[in-house]
Formats: C-alpha cells, sequence, structure tokens
C-alpha cells in the first residue's frame, strides 16, 4: 500500500501541500486532479524520493518498482523494439547472462526464472504496446534518432508501460499522443494489473481508466472512489449542501449575538446572555468549498458572416515533395458554422492539411477556392515558442493596437485572460495552460471567419478545457481542430473527417464508433462502455456500420520475426537438454533436475507459440 500521511511540502516559500493524506491500495488506478500548479507533479516527486517533507511520511512497500515517464526521450541507433524490451532490467539481465552461464545450477535458475516472468512473449508484448501508440511493425525496427522528439518521448512512454513497473506514475502522458494513441493508453491503463497514478485532465480517460480521484485542492489530499465524472458530481452536491450550512450558521450566529448585544446589560438575563457568547465561541466556522471561477475564452465573431461555402478544394495533391504528395486527390467543403474534427493517427497529414486550409502551404496541383475577404486564424502548440519571453500580454497586445488609447488595450487584454497585474507578467514567467490562452488570444484577435485549432488543449486544465469547448460552441464561424481530447470533440464536433490513405474521408459515425475500430485494428480490449454501446446499437446499424480500410501489415517480416524467435528459443532449449543429460544429475540433485524440467516444459509451451504464430502468418502471406 502507498501510505500517505499528514504530509507538507513547501516550495520556494510557497505551501502546496498542507497536511494531506490518502491511503491507494495495491491494484488501485488513481487520478490525480487539480488545477495547473497546485502541486500534483510536486507530490510525483516526493514519492519517488526526490524532495524532502516538511512534515508526514509516504511509506511505499520496500519491494515495490517504482516506474515514470522520463524526462528525456531515448535517443540514438538503438532500434524501438530494443529500448522497449531493455526498459524490463530483470529480463535484459538475465538474457545477457543466459548468453555466457555455463553451470547447471545457473542455467536451471535462469531459465526458470524467464519462464516465471513470461519472458519469451516479452517481444510480443512490447511490439503490441508500440503498435498502440502508433508505430508501424517496420518503424519498430528503426532508430530512436530516425523520430523527433514528440515521437520519442512515445517510446520513453512505451517503454514505462512496457516494464510494468508495481506502481506507475504517469503525468499528463496524453500530451505526446494523437486520439488513436490517446483511446490505446486508455484501454492498457483500464487493464493494467498493478497501482497506477496518473496526472490527466482528459476527462474522458478520467471515466474510462480509472477507478479512483485523487484531488488536490487548496492544499488538501480528497482521495474519492470512483471516477471524474461521479466525484465531479459528488463535489457539486457537496458544495451545495455547504453552502446551504453555511446560510444556516451564519442565520445562527447572527440570531445568537443579537441576544448578546440585546441582553448582556441586562441583570436577569446576563446568564443567558453569557450561555450564547459561550455557544458563538464554540461554534466552528464551515469551511464550504470555494468556487474557483475560471477565466472564460471567449473568440471575437467576425465583422461580416460570410455566404458557403467559405473555402472548397478540389482534387487538390499537396505535401513537401512533388513526387511523393502526403494528400492526393482531396475534394472537401467548408460552410460558414461548420464544426469539424480532424482523426487519423499522426504522420498520415493532418498538419499538412490544416496547413493547406490556413494557406500556409500551397497544392501541387487542383484547385482551391477561398470566399472573398475570408480570414483564418491557426493554432498550435509549436507557436508557443514564437512568444515574446520578455514581453508582457500587454506588449503582445499593443502591437495589434499601435494607435490606441490605453485604456482599450488593457480592456482588450483583460478581455483575453489577464486582468490587473497580470497583464504586465512576462511570458517567461506564464503557465503553460496561461500561454495557451495568450495565443489563442492573438490568433483569433481580428475576428476570423474560421479557426483552425491543432492540439489545442495541452497545458490547460479541466476546468479550462471547459471554457474552450464553450468558447467554441458560441463562436459563429467556422472551426477545424485536431485534438486528442474526446471531451472536446464530442462537445464541439457534428462533423467526423479521417485523414489516412493520402486522402481526407467523411466518417458516418461517433466517436465510439472511431473507438471501436481503432481497438479493433491495434488489437486492443473493447472497455465495457463500448461493449455495452455495440450490443444497444448493433440492431440499428447492422446495414449501415462504418467501415475502415485496414492497413495491410507486413506478413512477410512477421514470417521473418517468427522465425528468428523460434531459433532463439531452440538454442534455450538445447542448453537446457545438454543440462539435463549431465550423468547422474537425477539422483544427485533432484531439486536442480526439477528447475530444468520446468524451465524446458515453459520454453517447449513459448516454441509452440511461436511456431503458431510462424504457420499463421506464412499462410496468410502465401494467400495474399
Amino acid at each position: 500500500m502507498l501510505s500517505i500521511t499528514d504530509i507538507s511540502i513547501r516550495i520556494a516559500g510557497r505551501l502546496l501541500i498542507d497536511e494531506g493524506s490518502a491511503q491507494i491500495t495495491p491494484g488501485s488506478r488513481v487520478g490525480f486532479v487539480g488545477r495547473n500548479g497546485v502541486g500534483k507533479s510536486t507530490l510525483f516527486h516526493a514519492i519517488r524520493g526526490e524532495l524532502p517533507l516538511e512534515t508526514g511520511s509516504i511509506s511505499i512497500p520496500p519491494r515495490w518498482r517504482i516506474g515514470s515517464l522520463a524526462q528525456e526521450a531515448p535517443d540514438g541507433p538503438p532500434s524501438l523494439i530494443s529500448v522497449v524490451l531493455k526498459a524490463d532490467l530483470e529480463r535484459a539481465s538475465l538474457l545477457e547472462e543466459a548468453e555466457t552461464a555455463t553451470d547447471p545450477d545457473r542455467i536451471a535458475e535462469i531459465q526458470t526464472r524467464l519462464v516465471d516472468i513470461d519472458a519469451h512473449s516479452a517481444p510480443s508484448r512490447a511490439a503490441a504496446i508500440l503498435s498502440g501508440l502508433g508505430f508501424s511493425t517496420a518503424d519498430q525496427e528503426r532508430s530512436c534518432s530516425e523520430f523527433s522528439g514528440g515521437w520519442r518521448m512515445r517510446v520513453a512512454l512505451a517503454a514505462t508501460l512496457f516494464s510494468a513497473p508495481d506502481l506507475l506514475l504517469l503525468d499528463e502522458p496524453t500530451n505526446y499522443l494523437d486520439l488513436e494513441g490517446t483511446l490505446c493508453l486508455e484501454d492498457h491503463l483500464a487493464n493494467y494489473p498493478r497501482t497506477v497514478i496518473v496526472i490527466s485532465h482528459d476527462r474522458d480517460l478520467l471515466d474510462t481508466s480509472v477507478d479512483q480521484i485523487l484531488h488536490l485542492d487548496r492544499g488538501k489530499l480528497v482521495h474519492y472512489r470512483g471516477t471524474y465524472s461521479a466525484y465531479e458530481e459528488f463535489r457539486a452536491n457537496k458544495e451545495m449542501l455547504d453552502a446551504k450550512n453555511v446560510k444556516r450558521q451564519e442565520a445562527e450566529r447572527a440570531r445568537l449575538q443579537s441576544f448578546v448585544d440585546r441582553f448582556k446589560a441586562t441583570a436577569s438575563k446576563a446568564r443567558q446572555a453569557q450561555s450564547r457568547v459561550k455557544m458563538l465561541e464554540r461554534m466552528k466556522p464551515i469551511s464550504a468549498l470555494v468556487n474557483q471561477d475560471v477565466r472564460e475564452i471567449v473568440f471575437p465573431a467576425p465583422e461580416k458572416i460570410l455566404s458557403p461555402p467559405i473555402l472548397a478544394v478540389d482534387n487538390v495533391s499537396v505535401g513537401y515533395d512533388p513526387a511523393h504528395p502526403v494528400l492526393n486527390k482531396v475534394t472537401l467543403r467548408i460552410d460558414t458554422a461548420d464544426r469539424i474534427a480532424l482523426l487519423g493517427s499522426n504522420g498520415n497529414g493532418k498538419s499538412t492539411l490544416v496547413k493547406l486550409l490556413a494557406n500556409k502551404l500551397a497544392p501541387f496541383s487542383g484547385s482551391i477556392t477561398r470566399a472573398e475577404k475570408l480570414s483564418i486564424a491557426y493554432f498550435a502548440q509549436h507557436q508557443l515558442d514564437e512568444l515574446v519571453m520578455d514581453a508582457s500580454p500587454y506588449d503582445h497586445v499593443r502591437k495589434l493596437m499601435p494607435d490606441a488609447h490605453e485604456s482599450k488595450v488593457r480592456a482588450r487584454v483583460g478581455s483575453i485572460g489577464f486582468s490587473g497585474k497580470a497583464g504586465d507578467t512576462k511570458v517567461s514567467s506564464l503557465s503553460g495552460g496561461e500561454k495557451a490562452r495568450l495565443l489563442l488570444g492573438l490568433a483569433t484577435f481580428f475576428g476570423p471567419n474560421m479557426i483552425i485549432l491543432d492540439e489545442p488543449t495541452n497545458h490547460l486544465d479541466i476546468d479550462s478545457r471547459a471554457a474552450l469547448a464553450e468558447a467554441i460552441n458560441e463562436y459563429p464561424g467556422a472551426v477545424i481542430m485536431v485534438s486528442h481530447d474526446r471531451y472536446l470533440i464530442e462537445a464541439c464536433a457534428d462533423q467526423l473527417w479521417i485523414v489516412a490513405d493520402k486522402t481526407v474521408t467523411n466518417f458516418d459515425g461517433d466517436l465510439n464508433d472511431y473507438r471501436r475500430i481503432v481497438m479493433q485494428q491495434r488489437g486492443m480490449r473493447a472497455s465495457s462502455r463500448d461493449r455495452a454501446a455495440t450490443a444497444s446499437s448493433t440492431n440499428s446499424r447492422d446495414k449501415g456500420a462504418p467501415k475502415v480500410k485496414e492497413k495491410k501489415v507486413p506478413l512477410k517480416q512477421r514470417v521473418a520475426e517468427a522465425e528468428t524467435e523460434m531459433t532463439r528459443i531452440n538454442g534455450i532449449i538445447a542448453k537446457i537438454d545438454t543440462a539435463l543429460a549431465t550423468p547422474g544429475l537425477f539422483k544427485k540433485d533432484p531439486k536442480q533436475a526439477a528447475q530444468l524440467s520446468k524451465a524446458r516444459t515453459g520454453a517447449a509451451a513459448a516454441l509452440a507459440r511461436a511456431e503458431e504464430q510462424w504457420l499463421t502468418a506464412s499462410s496468410q502471406y502465401e494467400n495474399s
């Protein structure tokens, strides 16, 4: 059990956690929530023993392994699959020793332990995790150095998940993922066999993958058993109840104080007055939940509503090399108030498409028709680096309003979310969420006809994401969004477009339909919610169920991988057979003989599985 008892943590003089306590039982899946900057990551540092406690204690079972996402992405020539496999330190060490071990006793111990930890199935398990996070079979054999930082962080996440620590600590893991990767992470966490605590602002992950909520609020830890939606309802009800109790207590205080003030100087009532003074002293104030209102997000409306279509793409090919276009023969139309979410794995062309729509990338062929005076706002996470770190929000707005009166500039800065002194704070001192708010305000400053949002929810907490959804729904223009946040898509989008196979197609279904398809393609288990939804909607959708063309797995490579695995296991069996053939082994050392026999049985079972995989892949390859 992870036991957090009355801990207090202070950073740079600021008390982040004030006598917080929580008991996390083995096997719990906990969503750790709270506003940005309240100290969630700080608690993770304390659990790992990287920060001293001012008071209290954190107790962890001594044999528990703690795993968390590495701060730096893996790099260098090793292949992705090898990086993930090496994350299981015990397996890697045993396999290395097995190559040189000659003592029969040690060989038996090594092979028995390899069987116990299911080491022979490790390559397939590692490949499944990498596949779920968006890496093809071919990608898994490429070196880490061939991938960008964001993709290499996915490899780090895959390695952390594969190592399967007793206590898994994940801090905003979906920031590195697309929607498809997020769906697979949700599935993995929902079926994680050990203890996991995940810091997340993703409502859907907190509703599908965890069974407990740990909330850090005003320095206190609140532990709740249930999903985030259930906790949010509980919290709202408690807030209403506390507000009523506060009002009732205030009325009682006023009544008692009125009696004291009226009769404290009257001799006949002095004793009763004194009694009521003591009642007032004993009456402890009720600490009602403080409703920390989030600053709203507002997108200025365009001055003029344009006639549809505002943008039409006809038979367009686009990319970065005319000989190898990323998208080919794309035809689509965007109208005035469309709300469109782009789906598809990273690398399929979503960013290329939004750059085309934003007029930041010219087509190789085909035509694009834009409405006269069409203005487009484009928000992407990489643009956060374009903010001037030494300038303030006021400075950024002043550049866009060079001739405006001071009061008007200040009012506009406030409308973006930086009132008073906050408007003069340097960008370098702003949190990630505050920078995102500033960039959203600057990108939409002049009231565009269309807004393109590329992963806008990174760095935003749950309440800010709700404010963003409300801003999108109130905005009268068109919105195109790329996001891994299902809540945002479900709350705002009325069209889903799939970007895959070098084209863009309309998806005739909802996100639950899409989730099931992704799970099937990547070999994941459907969640209970998906199974229930499938059961309730099968009859109504049997004839018109949406289908997506599945990518063909390189069968030849699967055959080769199975052959390699069979060769490796046969080598292990040969070593065990040699040890078993030692004269008089069963009489001299029956315990060692039993261990070797157990190890051989396990290796034989692993060989049978590898042969079955080889037969299946070979048959498919021959018939393809």
